[in-house]
């Protein structure tokens, strides 16, 4: 087998060597060389580079038409092209180059879906803070600002909100979340397991048993139940009222193309409350806007993170309002929008608030315009950031209460 050597004319270094070495063919590819097999050198000659670490052993094979040389070591400057061995080995040495990289990026796209659960907590705990999706505070965020504007609004004229009950509701939003993702999880396991964002949710893929969910679901509600004392007796009515809404929304899915509508009733309850656990009772003038804004804002963003999951919930057969409106989306959800500030409005107006909260509340409707007009609704990557981005949405609002509520 020949071995051809290529070096480059322009290497001032190599000039020596185009007098030296020559090519040779074997008989297996030039079959008349009839030449028996060369001699044993007798002497050898090396050419070495020290500046560019080139180093050639080259020997010299008295009597015979032919030069025959070895290369032992190349340095960087030089080219070397083989036989059809070689070239093979170039093949394989690119497939192995091409495995390497998509394990990397595969070890990369594992590593981007690990969150700070994976990487910080206990082994044993990590299935329980995945089921109370800690690593996703968005749908705390969404719970919790419904409470906050409410406790904001019930605040006494040029007075800030109380920080007390502004703690107790963020840490009830923090536990009714979890208790209400618990239950979903256990209603839809068979569910999940057919769709491809949930099936590695702990219960659908066998983390956690059944019996593990709902005994912690047990320990959420307990502790939730320990936030819900400390509120007036009417409040703690009121706030019970609203598990018969927790425990029944993963239903709806089934029975109904509006399960986001029912998911406004129960995420919005806070709004109710909050006022509840300042006032003592209701106002309904103040506090049934408000309610029903929260309503048609889930609406808004609960349709859009539908859209993720539309194609899966077709082949598996539970509805949502991404299948019922379809490529109408953007008309629906601008309707719901417009009707989420109207009421918002409403509200602010009827509580008296001053008028810097509809400067805020300018801002939100641009918020909000903003993610109906751009979301790209056959994408699921946009509609998860349009959706998390609802919880500036929430906190405009909020300031604008706070700031409206301090002016009036």
């Amino acid at each position: 087998m020949a071995l051809l050597l290529r070096f480059s004319r322009s290497s001032r270094y190599l000039q020596p060597l185009h007098q030296h070495i020559s090519l040779t063919l074997s008989q297996s590819i030039s079959p008349h060389l009839t030449n028996p097999p060369p001699p044993k050198p007798s002497l050898n000659h090396y050419y070495s580079d020290q500046r560019q670490n080139h180093e050639f052993y080259i020997p010299n094979f008295d009597n015979s038409k032919f030069k025959y040389f070895n290369l032992i070591r190349l340095g960087q400057s030089c080219g070397i092209s083989t036989s059809s061995h070689s070239l093979r080995d170039e093949e394989e040495k690119a497939k192995r180059d091409e495995e390497l990289k998509n394990n990397k990026g595969s070890s990369s796209s594992s590593s981007s879906s690990s969150s700070w659960i994976d990487l910080y907590l206990p082994e044993k705990i990590r299935p329980y803070a995945h089921l109370a999706r800690l690593d996703k505070p968005i749908g705390t965020w969404l719970l919790a600002w419904p409470c906050m504007w409410s406790i904001t609004l019930a605040a006494s004229p040029g007075n800030l909100p109380d920080m007390k009950m502004l703690t107790l509701f963020g840490c009830g939003a923090f536990l009714l979340r979890g208790a209400g993702c618990t239950i979903n999880d256990l209603l839809d396991r068979d569910i999940d397991t057919k769709v491809e964002r949930t099936k590695s949710r702990p219960i659908a893929s066998g983390a956690l048993t059944p019996f593990q969910g709902v005994s912690f679901l047990g320990f959420q509600l307990l502790l939730g139940l320990g936030i819900l004392l400390q509120l007036n007796n009417y409040s703690r009515i009121l706030g019970a009222s609203s598990l018969l809404l927790v425990f029944s929304y993963p239903l709806m899915k089934r029975i109904t193309f509006w399960p986001q509508a029912y998911l406004g009733l129960t995420f919005n309850w806070g709004a109710l409350l909050g006022w509840s656990a300042i006032r003592g009772s209701l106002d309904p003038a103040v506090v049934l806007p408000l309610y029903l804004s929260g309503v048609f804002w889930t609406l808004v963003y609960d349709t859009i993170y539908a859209h993720q999951d539309k194609e899966d919930d077709k082949l598996v057969g539970v509805k949502s309002t991404a299948l019922r409106f379809g490529d109408s989306t953007k008309k629906w959800v601008t309707g719901f929008g417009v009707a989420c500030i109207c009421s918002l409005a409403l509200s602010g107006f009827n509580a008296n608030l001053g008028w810097p909260y509809y400067v805020f509340l300018t801002g939100a409707s641009g918020q909000l315009a903003w993610q109906i007009w751009t979301v790209d609704t056959s994408s699921g990557a946009d509609c998860s950031r349009k959706f998390v981005s609802n919880k500036w949405f929430g906190a405009i609002v909020f300031g604008g209460i706070l700031v409206g509520r301090l002016s009036s």
